[in-house]
């Protein structure tokens, strides 16, 4: 394949590469609550000048505080609208009359601002989240096809490209400090939601996946395995804490007791996982300090990988280039010969996570076992034998767990989160699974429907153990909910049949 720009992501200045002693003395003595308000503030004048004034003072809290309020406009949180008072909107009319609300125009960044331009117009998830995001947008989709907005499908999907285009990948958000990672690569997911039939529009697309799948086998995010096979790990280029967590990643670093640089790199890949933070990502299961999530090769990213490999080498077939789907083609099915023999328990019945470092697959049953079924990798005796799996371990009384392990951390049990509901669902739809299915989907959408009738809300996750609200993880329960929303709506629209 051609050859691809060196990217410029990683060099972009974050708020932590530009405000340096006053970044951290903000982030590590916790100014504001949540550690992703500072780094979308926008100052109210150059950064040199606001370092010099900071280096002249010595500042309690209260004075920092006000500092930052004088030298910085600081966010709020947006609220999302509840159903109206009294009863109860229903759900499908209350969620259509949330995309406007969640909707941004194109986005022109002012000076110092850590947003990123956005050429079209996006639907962010809300809350915390006023950004655009990667894997979140797919499933936000979902519910947007389904409410007949395809012009948002589109002008998001023309936002997506155009990232491609000017940094190599789609970034984790659509900030400055997200640009050293990304997310889960659901860019050829999104564009077969598409309607736009154009062939110049088609064959920009293709070029943006092509430098996509670049982005995500460079060397440093791929591993040989002992009979020559090539798989991909998460991965991000910079080995400093997150911006928008540092504090928390430096309480982590310290307890892990091995060089600092390491554990940032391993909590960044785990956040570009999507799955930030779960068991799947954690040395010892447990603890957070042990995050290891670039020595394992995971199911869900390498099963993604595999249809993005395959939907190259259609669009190279439709445009006549035979060369190049012939060897897309072949990739995809080195890869998948390769899921099926190192990321595949015979025992159990399951996919799993390939540890490096270990040389073996990791322990533990997780909804990423529905990917293979959901990218249309795998089929028939193995298919039923995930199903059987999923429905002994993973079904729950409001939905699909997404581990078996509580850790306290949100991407494990007993949460369950929209999109691993339509992976599941989905992947056991096309592979004959009609009624364990049909059981996900019911018991999701009454978990989503009881939490609304309760608060008006819909939100980030569901524990689905005791049908409520989810919790865990670094920062509060969000509503709004983007995925939530397109999950709900497009789990309705399959109940129809249609």
């Amino acid at each position: 394949m051609a050859s691809v720009a060196t990217t410029p992501a990683a060099a972009v200045p974050t708020p932590a590469d530009r405000f340096g002693p006053l970044f951290e003395a903000v982030q590590m003595r916790r100014i504001f609550p949540d550690g992703k308000t500072f780094v979308d503030s926008v100052p109210k004048r150059p950064d040199a000048a606001i370092l010099a004034d900071y280096r002249k003072g010595s500042f309690d809290d209260a004075a920092l505080k006000a500092f930052v309020l004088a030298n910085f406009d600081v966010p709020g949180l947006e609220p999302v609208p509840e159903s109206d008072h009294g009863p109860r909107l229903p759900i499908e009319r209350h969620i259509a009359e949330l995309w406007p609300h969640l909707t941004r125009d194109p986005v022109t960044p002012p000076p110092g601002s850590t947003a990123l331009a956005v050429k079209d117009r996006f639907v962010v998830p809300g809350g915390r989240f006023r950004e655009l995001y990667y894997w979140d947008s797919y499933f936000t989709m979902l519910g947007l096809v389904a409410d007949r907005r395809q012009d948002l499908v589109e002008s998001m999907l023309d936002g997506f490209v155009d990232l491609v285009e000017r940094y190599g990948h789609v970034p984790n958000g659509t900030r400055s400090y997200y640009l050293s990672r990304s997310q889960p690569p659901f860019l050829y997911l999104m564009m077969g939601l598409s309607q736009n039939r154009d062939p110049a529009v088609a064959a920009r697309r293709l070029a943006a996946l092509k430098r996509e799948y670049a982005y995500f086998t460079t060397p440093e995010r791929s591993v040989t395995l002992p009979d020559g096979a090539v798989l991909q790990h998460y991965w991000d280029a910079r080995t400093t804490p997150r911006d928008e967590s540092w504090r928390e990643d430096v309480e982590t670093a310290k307890a892990a007791g091995r060089p600092v640089g390491d554990t940032y790199r391993d909590l960044r890949a785990g956040a570009e996982s999507g799955w930030d933070y779960s068991s799947r990502w954690l040395g010892d299961g447990r603890s957070l300090a042990t995050i290891n999530t670039t020595s394992i090769l995971p199911a869900d990213l390498n099963s993604l990988l595999w249809g993005m490999e395959r939907a190259i080498a259609e669009g190279a077939a439709t445009s006549g280039d035979t060369a190049t789907a012939r060897d897309f083609g072949d990739r995809a099915a080195k890869r998948g010969a390769a899921i099926e023999r190192w990321l595949w328990s015979e025992a159990e019945g399951r996919y799993g996570d390939y540890d490096v470092k270990r040389r073996l697959l990791r322990d533990g049953v997780t909804a990423a076992t529905a990917y293979p079924l959901f990218v249309g990798l795998t089929t028939g005796a193995r298919a039923a034998r995930v199903a059987g799996t999923i429905e002994r371990q993973l079904l729950a009384p409001g939905g699909l767990r997404t581990t078996r392990v509580d850790t306290g951390q949100q991407w494990d049990k007993p949460n369950g989160w929209a999109p691993l509901q339509w992976i599941a669902v989905a992947g056991l739809d096309r592979t004959g699974n009609r009624a364990l299915a049909d059981k996900i989907a019911q018991r999701f959408l009454a978990t989503v429907q009881r939490e609304y009738a309760a608060s008006g809300k819909l939100v980030e996750k569901y524990d689905v153990e005791e049908v409520k609200p989810g919790g865990g993880g670094e920062y509060p329960l969000q509503d709004g909910f983007g995925w939530t929303n397109g999950v709900t709506r497009a789990l309705m629209e399959r109940g129809r049949g249609s």
